[in-house]
Formats: structure tokens, C-alpha cells, sequence
């Protein structure tokens, strides 16, 4: 079976490209960050200037990693649909089953050293169910479905939440949610940053032992495999409410240079 999924869309930067960028006076750039409290950086132990974030310009980075724009594969499909819930299909009302998942973005815009709150942006989300299908896509038999899709506007504090459920997998690609930030859509110009969130592979293991992500069976592709995951710089951390296996919530925090 090919891969259903995302196909690289130009080139990526690298760490040290994307450090050179943040630093730069005048460049205007969409660059994802997280605290080491969301996400666990893959990037090898840095010494300490380099952990500081020393630019080219001579400026110090915010407390933050850096992670690149990825691509936004096929399945994105703008369906204005603002809730915070996105499991229920809004037109039969049938609930995604799955391990419930609280997803919260923090948005920042970053500024010289510090981040500050970016209220009033789109946050939209979008993923595959637990048996690994995508709702309103043709080849997925699932045309005029809803399900596991939103967006939210972000509060004063620049927060946006989610309830959804931890995602399943499909050929080609390792466990993913999918996330694009932006500022009103109907504009000819504007903000538009588009990324993905990724997953432990021992926890997903966890997770896919329980129904419904068991009639699934075994994986095929691990973050390891997954060439897009290679181009991420870490993994969400979870936490657990109660069993492994019940609950998880989250919160990642994004930083946009604008």
C-alpha cells in the first residue's frame, strides 16, 4: 500500500538555519516553539551558549525550541467549523471513539527575547480517527463527515483548547495530529503557519492495545521511520488522568514571529 500522506513541500530549514532566522533583524518568519515542558527536544545536549540561543545578530532566543513548518498534507479541508469539542460529527452526532485527549495551544508572538500572548488567531485541528480514517475526504468513504475537525478563535492569554482523542495510525505515517495557526482566512494576505504534533511511540503502543485502535492491528510505520517526524524537533508529553490508558491532556505552546 503507498503512503496516503504528506509529501515534503520545499525544504526544510535546519536548527541552526531556523536559530539564524528568529535572530534576524527584519525578517518577517513563521516558526513554532514549544517549552521544554510540551514538548522533549530531539536535538542533541546543546553546550550552554548555544542552549541560551545565540543568533547571528547577537540577540538571545526566548526560553523556547524552535520547530519547523511541515507540511500540510491532503486531508486539510477548511470546514469553518468553530467548536472546541471536535469528536461528534455535526450532523449525526455520532461521537469519535477513542482516549479522550485535552489538547490546549498557547500562542505567543515572539519578540527580541520574550514571548507575549497573541490573542484573536485561528488555531485549526485536524486528524484521523482511532481505525485511521480522515471524516469529509472521498477515498476515505467518509465524504461530508465531520468528525475530528475545528478550529478555535485564541482567548487574551493566546489559549486555545481542544477535546478530541489521542489519534490512530494508517500506512506511511507514525501517530500525528495536524495543526495550521492563522489570522482571518478571507484576507488576501496574513499569517498561516502549518505544523504537526507527534506522539511516543511506547505510549501509542499503550494506547493501540485497547479498542477500538486494536482492531488495527500493528503499526506499520514508528516515528523512527516516518521522514516527516525527522523533521520535527520532539514529542508532546502527555499527562496521564488516572490509567494510562483513560485520559491525557496537554498544552503546547507556540511562539510566531510576525
Amino acid at each position: 500500500m503507498t503512503e496516503r500522506d504528506d509529501i515534503q513541500i520545499g525544504r526544510i530549514l535546519t536548527r541552526r538555519e531556523m536559530l539564524v532566522l528568529l535572530g534576524a533583524s527584519g525578517t518577517a518568519a513563521f516558526l513554532a516553539a514549544c517549552t521544554p515542558s510540551a514538548l522533549q527536544s530531539l536535538a542533541p545536549t546543546a553546550s550552554p551558549t548555544t542552549a541560551a540561543g545565540a543568533t547571528a545578530s547577537g540577540s538571545a532566543l526566548p526560553a523556547c525550541v524552535v520547530e519547523p513548518a511541515l507540511t500540510e498534507g491532503p486531508y486539510f479541508v477548511d470546514e469553518k467549523l468553530q467548536r472546541s469539542d471536535i469528536r461528534p460529527d455535526p450532523g449525526t452526532g455520532a461521537v469519535s471513539e477513542g482516549v479522550p485527549l485535552d489538547l490546549t495551544f498557547a500562542v505567543s508572538k515572539v519578540g527580541g527575547s520574550s514571548c507575549q500572548a497573541y490573542p484573536d488567531v485561528l488555531v485549526d485541528v485536524w486528524h484521523c480517527n482511532a481505525l485511521g480514517h480522515y471524516s469529509d475526504i472521498s477515498s476515505e468513504g467518509t465524504l461530508g463527515q465531520k468528525f475530528l475537525r475545528g478550529y478555535q478563535v485564541t482567548d487574551s492569554a493566546g489559549k486555545a483548547h481542544f477535546t478530541t482523542i489521542y489519534p490512530g495510525w494508517y500506512q506511511g505515517r507514525a501517530v500525528h495530529i495536524h495543526f495550521k495557526i492563522r489570522s482571518d482566512p478571507a484576507a488576501s494576505s496574513g499569517l498561516e503557519f502549518t505544523s504537526q504534533l507527534f506522539f511516543d511511540d511506547t505510549l501509542s503502543d499503550q494506547v493501540f492495545a485497547v479498542a477500538p485502535y486494536s482492531q488495527e492491528g500493528a503499526r506499520s510505520t514508528r516515528n523512527d521511520n516516518d521522514g516527516i517526524f525527522q523533521q520535527s524537533n520532539g514529542l508532546l508529553t502527555l499527562a496521564p488522568s488516572g490509567d494510562p490508558t483513560t485520559s491525557f491532556s496537554t498544552t503546547f505552546e507556540v511562539g510566531l514571529q510576525v
